[in-house]
Order: C-alpha cells, then structure tokens, then sequence
C-alpha cells in the first residue's frame, strides 16, 4: 500500500499543513489542512475516514472536502471515530450553526456523512487493508491507528503522551515504519506534560519500551513550526551510536508533507 503525508505539522504557517494521511485512494487518516492539497477527484475517491481525536488540526478540513465533493458522490462518506470524537463532531461542528449537519443532509435516510463508531482494539477492513485502532494518552478521547495490507504494519501514534499500552500492542505485530509525534522541544517540556504531547526526552523514554532487537524508521510528526528546528535538533542531539534500551538502535527522520512511502 503507498501512504501519502498530506500534512503533518503541529499548525499552520507556509508549507506547513495539518496532520493527514491518504492511504492508497481510498482511506484518509485524520483530516486536517493538508487535505486541501487533493483535487476534487481525489476528494470524491475517498470512502473512509479514520479520526484519531477532535482537536482542530486533525479535523478543520473534513467538513470542507465533504462540502466540496457531495454532489460527485452517490452514497455517505464514512467517519469512523471513538464515541468522543463522534459526539464532539456533533456538537461542535456539524451543528448547524459553525456548519450543517452533514449526517442529516439532505436527507436522513440519504446523508452526506455516516459516523461509525469504533473502538480500542477494534479492527476495520476495507480495500484489502486491515485498520486496527491503538490506543493514546491525550486530553480527549483519542487514537493511534495501525494499518496493514497483509503484511507489515504502518502506525501511527496519534497525538499522545506517555502511552504503555500501546507498545504492548505494537510490540506484537511486524512494524514497517512508526509515526510518532513530538509536539514540543524540551524548553516545553511542561507544556507537553500538561497537554500530553511528547517532547525528545520523552519521546526517548517511549521508545526505550520498543521490544529488545526489534528496528523499522521511526518518523516525527506533529512538530509545532516555530520549534521544529529545536525539536529536530534535539533528537538528534542524542547520541544515536549508542543503543537506549535493550539493543535497540533508533533510525529517526522528521517527516514533511509530500512525502509517499510504499509499505
């Protein structure tokens, strides 16, 4: 399967867009600004919609691209969530008020959108692909996600802090490349706590769970713009030629927009 950044960035500033992943054609994963780069097309392609959690960034464009793509579709456009995520989607969004209700529109029985819940450890299949949901350790209900065609396995965190249950998951399946964010640099140290974010000292701590003599790339998302440059520069600042944890030799890249990778 061949995984497309949209976006991957912690908020908006040139060339930075909103976390979003397109997978193959057909499955997007979170539905931030970088969906904006999609022709119209590729918008309509879309069948299934993966949302790790509510906040903005993973979020502000689906209403837009459902809004810019409905009259090329003919059956709803699924939104599979956490329970949380649905209900903060309903209430806050598709209100009728910030935006219509696209789950009522234009008519019940015929909507432009469909909510399907999810939950932890759940797996969904379509396409060929297998999605698992992962769990994550943020100020609202949210998700990782782990997604497979028949082989190994491209994971994405979410946004999370500390988050032992999720290498308990991953640390039992075959992992081709991990994305993993890391929102502040160690200056923030205190505001990453508090907002459960990583910053790279934590970051480090979780990746001292990854299982002894297990390797794959392991990609940075989610940086805040005006600290990627810090952020980067301290991950790298660890001393990569030595091993953290039992026998486990990181291979860390930051990831941008525009990148495809082939899993």
């Amino acid at each position: 399967m061949k995984v497309r950044v949209l976006g991957c960035s912690g908020a908006i500033a040139k060339d930075c867009r909103t976390t979003s992943f397109l997978i193959d054609a057909q499955i997007l994963v979170d539905a931030g600004t970088g969906v904006g780069d999609l022709t119209l097309a590729e918008m309509a392609a879309i069948e299934g919609v993966f949302l790790s959690h509510s906040h903005l960034d993973h979020v502000a464009a689906l209403p837009l691209m459902v809004d810019a793509v409905a009259a090329q579709r003919s059956h709803p456009l699924n939104i599979y969530a956490l329970p949380g995520t649905i209900a903060a989607l309903k209430t806050h969004i598709f209100n009728d008020v910030i935006w219509p209700d696209f789950s009522r529109i234009p008519h019940v029985d015929a909507p432009f959108i469909r909510f399907v819940e999810v939950s932890v450890g759940e797996r969904v299949h379509l396409f060929g692909k297998t999605v698992e949901v992962l769990p994550a350790t943020h100020t609202v209900p949210a998700a990782g996600f782990a997604v497979n065609a028949g082989g190994a396995n491209w994971v994405f965190t979410g946004d999370t802090e500390r988050n032992p249950a999720l290498w308990a998951r991953i640390n039992g399946m075959p992992v081709a490349m991990l994305v993993i964010e890391t929102a502040f640099s160690n200056r923030e140290k205190d505001l990453a706590k508090k907002s459960l974010h990583l910053s790279p000292n934590s970051l480090f701590q979780e990746l001292d769970c990854i299982a002894e003599g297990v390797r794959y790339p392991i990609f940075i998302t989610h940086t805040k713009p005006a600290e990627t440059d810090l952020i980067m520069a301290e991950i790298q600042g660890f001393d990569q030629t030595q091993p953290f944890g039992p026998d486990v030799m990181y291979d860390i890249r930051w990831l941008h927009a525009g990148q495809e990778f082939d899993i």
